[in-house]
């Protein structure tokens, strides 16, 4: 039976790379923010309770949904930002699950949930083993500015919106420091893979 690993993190603590990583080394990965995309494309359910919720300022003139705009709704306001998590959090769970157990039927050997909020939503509980990445809060803050063109403080904006790292870490099975080189961080990578594998050989990961 094939292995399934929740990855999470606070937002630009390297995540992503390290899913990167865990697919070069064989691991199926599902990305809970793609599939995020998907359950709000035009003609879904959850784009029409969106905009419901939202009015249509948060659609762009074509019919997509505007996720600037969206976005600076809800992370200006802990209401709103329950509200779209109340309309899309279900939805996502489900297709990650149907996509989880359709590699898993087809054999995968690890299967890795990419979600930034797989502690928030339950999923954790969900999977064999968690997986935390984590960096210095600096370090977080310097990310999001050059990868999202943000002020200072609407980075921090972003971070105080999630679950704080510390929070995440007690939840952790394998934490991943990402403050590092890239070789560096393929090195320890590598060791909790070998790790993850191990443990399910001799029966030691989460029932």
């Amino acid at each position: 039976m094939g292995i399934v690993v929740g990855l999470t993190g606070s937002i630009a603590t390297g995540k992503s790379v390290v899913a990167r990583i865990l697919a070069e080394l064989g691991a199926k990965i599902i990305d809970a923010d793609r599939v995020a995309r998907e359950v709000v494309q035009p003609g879904e359910p959850a784009l029409a309770e969106i905009v419901a919720a939202f009015g249509r300022k948060v659609l762009q003139p074509e019919g997509e949904l505007n996720r600037k705009a969206l976005a600076e709704l809800v992370f200006t306001d802990a209401a709103s930002l329950a509200r779209l998590n109340q309309i899309t959090h279900p939805r996502i769970i489900e297709r990650i699950n149907e996509l989880c157990q359709a590699y898993l039927t087809q054999g995968a050997g690890l299967v890795v949930i990419d979600a930034p909020l797989l502690i928030e939503t339950g999923l954790a509980e969900q999977v064999d083993v968690v997986v935390v990445t984590t960096c210095p809060r600096e370090v977080q803050i310097a990310r999001i500015q050059a990868r999202d063109g943000l002020s200072r403080a609407e980075a921090e904006q972003r971070i105080a919106s999630q679950l704080p790292q510390e929070e995440k870490i007690k939840q952790a099975d394998f934490v991943i420091e990402t403050d590092c080189s890239l070789a560096e961080l393929r090195v320890r990578v590598k060791e909790v893979w070998e790790e993850i594998v191990h443990a399910q050989d001799s029966g030691t990961n989460r029932s």
